[in-house]
């Protein structure tokens, strides 16, 4: 047997994607980083040994503008261009190849983490060491470091560290938590097996194992949707061990999951009931997907009520938008609905204080271990918003290594520097925006070729009948001007329209009524209806507008064959998209009262005046929408015209570095296996075509191009600086919108 040692800045121990992302994150910070794997591929619960959608912020549709950006972001981007048909080997190899990239990071997989070497008192305590054990290599691995991240899930090392935490549902007082239990427990959302079924084009036989369950003699058939077209992450409520202890007693459950599998696929292909003749069982799962365990305790345990009012922690690092998702102890064999969901009216915001332990000074966790309330965890604990938070806690690992200091005293000393650190990498905060002081283009004078100052949605696509009520949002900025929808009536009517903000600005929905109108309407078709909306009553910070169109059946809309950035278009009081008995989401949530699912890149035709998209949103600070969508927009391109927005610096510079966020639509919702599939392998609004020009010598010199971009944030670092003081982004084609479009350029010396 071998044994050696590894000696690193930071070591992550966990392969998920929250330890792919802190792990990347601290490499691309110069720290010298070691991810340590227990499995043969990376990935956890989204590899192709367990195979979970990676859910996050955007709820699969339901909250708006909310898909991650950062190194999750850049994940789901690369996997929508090479596996669009989500197959799970290419997401591990995706994976795989991210990590691999990353020339400060050293991957050790097949590495079983069991031994921990800590000292101090237990409020006190210090990670010297943790040692791994390579299966089939017969090699003992001790790795050293200042900085430790559990990332595994269970929590093993910070459990052998010493570091508090806690197993089960607080009691309601604790935290005024009003979806907890009354008194504490120790139960936990139970474990999950999946399955794959194909069609082989002739008959199947299936023959059932003997530890097949005869599901019939349960509730499963009665209260649970089965079909023999499903497969995989559709049977999400094959659930099981929540009143069982998920970690100790992980064979037991695996052994029933196996069961229930096997009964289920026994009753698709032999009761008779279903189309399933040339069916057959392609793979099922063999490590039970875990939902909870340890849960440590860090200086901020998140909290329902946080989620909910959507509290904006001043340490704010990371959000996530999935619902509170919390599932009956019983699992598959509860009689009441698979799961309840509870919904902010929007995103909601993480605290750094919840991702280091508050007695173990050099521990970071991220996933979901994080220090959450078992309710708060229902909505951390989907694997993209896991992710975002391993990036935070990469990036607070790799500065307090460097500094030589605790997370603790660098959330108190080094705040800022945490986050404007993050945002520089794009990683996912809302609200804040940037104050990089060696930023040259902050302080920089933005022109532009031209620029959108008019939202037109004028070729129409359906008529859309209305039936019920629909609503739209636009950007307002400093006011609006000519307000007009675009109608078609059957009789001669009136049409009653509302004006409302949203409230927050990281929110879209109706929040606070502003103005209702009643406009007559004339028989016809096709007919430019204009809305004399007070445009004074949204002040003059950036916002957002929601209209209300209230129903009427004698008028349609029309849906646009084209969408426009920072436009939304909702439908209200859509049924439900899933059965009762799995997903109980109550309707009267703004968020699933007013659904955009149907409608996405789908807006209503309108038209309105705005200065939304002006050229100096690519230097206010912000990199995601935020009380609009805070970028560049130009006229279309049209004849192969090239479009440019510039940047002049206060006075001449060495420029060595620039750093420009082409628009990516974090409205549209990416997945990285089967759930669905976007009609284009890159979001169309991202400049393909580019070049990155400086004004020297009297004359524009082209620094950086590139012919076949199809991502977000591009860093330019030029070999030899170039003194100038104007810098160029100019945009020569698209991936197939309409118009060039830049949120964000960065200059540095």
């Amino acid at each position: 047997m071998r044994h050696e040692t590894v000696k690193s800045d930071v070591t992550v121990i966990g392969g998920g994607l929250a330890g792919i992302s802190a792990a990347i994150a601290a490499a691309r910070l110069g720290q010298k980083v070691a991810l340590v794997h227990n499995r043969p591929v990376l990935g956890g619960n989204s590899s192709s040994e367990v195979r979970v959608w990676v859910c996050g912020a955007t709820g699969h549709g339901v909250n708006r503008y909310a898909r991650e950006t950062g190194i999750m972001g850049e994940l789901f981007i690369q996997n929508q261009y090479r596996n669009p048909e989500g197959n799970p080997y290419l997401w591990d190899v995706t994976l795989l190849e991210a990590v691999r990239a990353e020339p400060n990071l050293t991957l050790y997989m097949n590495t079983d983490v069991r031994e921990v070497e800590a000292d101090g008192e237990l409020d006190d305590r210090t990670i010297r060491s943790v040692t791994g054990w390579m299966m089939g290599s017969e090699r003992e691995i001790t790795f050293e470091s200042e900085v430790f991240l559990d990332c595994t899930g269970d929590g093993l090392v910070g459990f052998l560290a010493g570091a508090a935490y806690r197993i089960g549902r607080e009691a309601r007082d604790e935290f005024g938590e009003d979806w907890a239990p009354e008194v504490a427990d120790d139960i936990t959302l139970g474990s999950t097996l999946l399955f794959y079924t194909k069609d082989t084009g002739k008959p199947v036989r299936f023959v059932a194992p003997s530890f097949a369950k005869d599901i019939t003699t349960t509730s499963i058939p009665l209260k649970r949707v089965i079909r023999s077209g499903d497969s995989g992450c559709h049977y999400w409520w094959i659930e099981w061990g929540g009143e069982l202890d998920t970690v100790h007693e992980n064979e037991r459950i695996r052994d029933e999951l196996w069961s229930v599998i096997y009964g289920i696929w026994d009753y698709i292909k032999n009761s008779g009931k279903f189309e399933a003749e040339n069916m057959t069982l392609e793979w099922v799962g063999s490590i039970p997907g875990k939902r909870e365990y340890r849960r440590f305790l860090g200086d901020t345990i998140l909290t329902q009520n946080d989620v909910i009012s959507q509290r904006p922690f001043e340490d704010r690092i990371a959000f996530g938008g999935w619902s509170i998702d919390l599932h009956p102890p019983q699992g598959m064999y509860a009689t009441e609905s698979g799961s309840k969901h509870l919904h902010a009216d929007g995103i909601y915001h993480i605290p750094f204080g919840s991702l280091y332990s508050r007695n173990v000074g050099n521990l970071l966790f991220a996933g979901r271990n994080v220090s959450a309330s078992h309710v708060a965890f229902g909505t951390t604990r989907v694997m993209a918003t896991c992710a975002v938070m391993g990036e935070a806690a990469g990036v607070g690992a790799a500065l307090s290594a460097s500094k030589g200091i605790t997370p603790r005293e660098l959330r108190e000393r080094h705040l800022t520097e945490l986050q404007q650190t993050m945002l520089r990498m794009d990683a996912s905060i809302i609200g804040l925006r940037n104050e990089d002081p060696a930023d040259l283009a902050r302080t920089g004078t933005v022109t532009a070729s031209s620029t959108m100052t008019q939202i037109r949605l004028k070729r129409p696509a359906e008529e859309y009948r209305l039936t019920s009520d629909v609503g739209f949002v636009f950007p307002v900025d400093g006011g609006f001007d000519g307000l007009q929808i675009l109608v078609s009536a059957s009789d001669a009517t009136s049409l009653n329209v509302e004006l409302w903000d949203t409230g927050r600005p990281e929110n879209y929905v109706p929040a606070g009524f502003k103005q209702a109108l009643t406009i007559p309407v004339g028989a016809g078709e096709r007919q430019w209806l204009d809305v004399p909306a007070d445009r004074e009553l949204f002040g003059d910070e950036p916002c957002n507008a929601f209209v209300i169109v209230r129903a009427n059946e004698a008028v349609s809309l029309h849906t646009s064959a084209v969408p426009v950035t920072g436009v939304l278009a909702f439908e209200r009081g859509v049924k439900p998209m899933v059965s009762s008995d799995l997903e109980d989401h109550q309707p009267d949530q703004p968020v699933i009262e007013w659904s955009m699912k149907r409608l996405v890149r789908k807006p209503f035709c309108f038209a309105v005046g705005t200065k939304a998209f002006a050229p100096d949103k690519v230097i206010d600070g912000y990199v995601r929408p935020y009380g609009g969508p805070h970028l560049w927009v130009s006229q279309p391109l049209a004849d192969g015209r090239e479009e440019w927005v510039e940047i002049a610096l206060e006075e001449p510079a060495d420029v060595r570095e620039v750093h420009i966020t082409f628009n990516d639509d974090v409205n549209e919702d990416l997945i990285n296996l089967h759930h669905h599939e976007t009609p284009f392998l890159v979001i169309p609004e991202v400049a393909k075509s580019y070049e990155l020009q400086a004004w020297a010598s009297g004359e524009w010199i082209t620094v950086a191009s590139d012919g076949m971009n199809r991502t977000r944030k591009k860093i330019h670092t030029l070999g030899k600086p170039v003194r100038t003081d104007r810098v160029r982004v100019v945009v020569k084609e698209t991936n197939g919108g309409e118009h060039a479009e830049v949120i964000e350029i960065r200059i540095y010396e």
